[in-house]
């Protein structure tokens, strides 16, 4: 049975099994999450989000399985033209886009109904983006001119795109830039004054936008983090019935299906997945699990970085793990009140939609790099014998 599925699924075994973890507590959550409000909205069949989520989490898996068949350094090129499709599109959603919260984040595809989250598309584009030229300039990679600045404009122009809509987004794809550049061998006095540049334009932005107009996106980020550092439980409202979720379900959790939480928590599939998760799993079959799920994600990239002899599948394992690991603390974090709300979900896990495809090709990438260098590996191995 085992070698069997060897023949099919090349690649790192562990990546593969945090995948099947992810997509087991996704169908899971999914289903208890939703229950309640496929019964309200869909006339008693309790199981329509579910089956929804199984189509979209299926076709996730299949993309997987194409995605990492691509030998990576095909994605190379992709990720410029990934690059160049990524402006245009945040520029389109910021003017067309389908509008929720007072912030334009989706295009509805035509003919579909499907939307889709373009912020999700340009953060994968530009990690892979980023992978390409580090690793083409690592020969001058201490230069401001000629490696610096051709990584900072792409980085600037994609998170100002996003910052309008989707602040959270816009720091987390700045911080993983940053941090991408630092495994890079970048200079570390060009990426302090970058980031202090950019949290100095952040923080004019936002208090200008604040003086103009209190209402819109940028009220409701007034609101939160005043809600959050003042403890207003009437305005942390979905922050504390995720903290009630997380102490009713205590060492054990009530046991799958008996979540109550998820008739009074807003987006229980979503954004506050993890807190009805351990409500109904506990502390150690539900949160502890997850969490060393993406740990071991970004444990196993590091594994796959060490074995690479090129740079740029080195770069774009860790720079894509370091993504999707980032999001997942910072939805984490969210659900035990760490941080500020943030809107993000909980990759690979939450309700399917464009952030579960997206996340799905990057584990696909991830694959495919630990899938070449095993390649590479088995033909060093066989070499000498053949001689």
């Amino acid at each position: 049975m085992r070698e069997r599925f060897g023949k099919y699924l090349k690649g790192d075994r562990v990546v593969w099994a945090v995948i099947i973890v992810l997509s087991l507590y996704s169908i899971l959550a999914v289903y208890s999450s939703t229950s309640t409000l496929a019964y309200t909205r869909m006339g008693g069949n309790t199981t329509y989000y579910l089956l929804r989520h199984a189509v979209i989490l299926s076709i996730g898996i299949v993309i997987i399985f194409i995605t990492h068949l691509v030998p990576y350094k095909y994605y190379s090129r992709l990720s410029q033209l990934f690059l160049f499709m990524a402006i245009p599109l945040l520029l389109l959603t910021l003017l067309l886009g389908t509008s929720l919260n007072q912030a334009s984040r989706w295009l509805t595809l035509p003919g579909l109904g499907f939307t889709i989250q373009t912020s999700d598309f340009a953060k994968m584009a530009l990690i892979m983006y980023i992978a390409r030229i580090l690793s083409l300039k690592q020969h001058n990679i201490r230069s401001y001119k000629e490696a610096f600045v051709p990584i900072m404009m792409p980085v600037i122009m994609i998170c100002v795109l996003i910052l309008p809509a989707n602040l959270s987004t816009a720091l987390i794809v700045f911080a993983t830039s940053v941090i991408l550049m630092f495994i890079g061998r970048m200079r570390m006095k060009h990426l302090l004054s970058f980031a202090g540049i950019a949290i100095l334009v952040v923080t004019i932005f936002i208090t200008g936008a604040i003086l103009i107009d209190k209402k819109g996106r940028i009220g409701t980020w007034q609101n939160r983090i005043e809600s959050y550092i003042n403890g207003d439980m009437e305005e942390n409202y979905q922050v504390e019935q995720a903290k009630i979720a997380i102490a009713t379900g205590g060492l054990f959790g009530k046991r799958p299906g008996k979540s109550t939480q998820r008739n009074f928590l807003p987006h229980p599939y979503s954004d506050f997945i993890y807190a009805i998760i351990i409500e109904e799993y506990g502390l150690l079959l539900g949160a502890l699990p997850l969490l060393l799920a993406y740990l071991f994600l970004l444990f196993r990239a590091g594994v796959i970085v060490r074995k690479c002899r090129r740079t740029f599948p080195a770069f774009l394992a860790i720079g894509l793990a370091i993504s999707i690991v980032f999001q997942a603390m910072v939805n984490m974090a969210v659900a035990v009140n760490l941080i500020p709300v943030t809107g993000q979900t909980l990759p690979f896990v939450s309700m399917g939609g464009s952030s579960l495809l997206f996340t799905s090709i990057s584990f696909g990438i991830i694959l495919s790099v630990s899938r070449g260098v095993d390649k590479t590996e088995m033909d060093e191995e066989t070499e000498p014998a053949a001689k």
